[in-house]
């Protein structure tokens, strides 16, 4: 009982794997899987800066205004 449908579940996971693929992929194209666009190398620096900064300078921002607090 359980080996058809261990069987059947296979079967449709590959399917859905399968069609996501074909649908969704245009052939192997540098950075279309990237939520951004990779295009303008200026643009792309800035947003990189700012992403990275405000990640860094979180814990000390934090920190000084719990010091700063009353």
């Amino acid at each position: 009982m359980i080996t058809p449908m261990a069987r059947l579940s296979n079967r449709l996971g590959r399917n859905v794997m399968t069609n996501f693929v074909r649908n969704h992929s245009h052939g192997g194209v540098p950075g279309e899987n990237l939520p951004f666009d990779i295009s303008n190398r200026y643009k792309l620096t800035a947003l990189f800066i700012v992403f990275v900064s405000s990640g860094l300078s979180a814990p000390f921002l934090i920190t000084r205004h719990q010091l700063l607090k009353k």
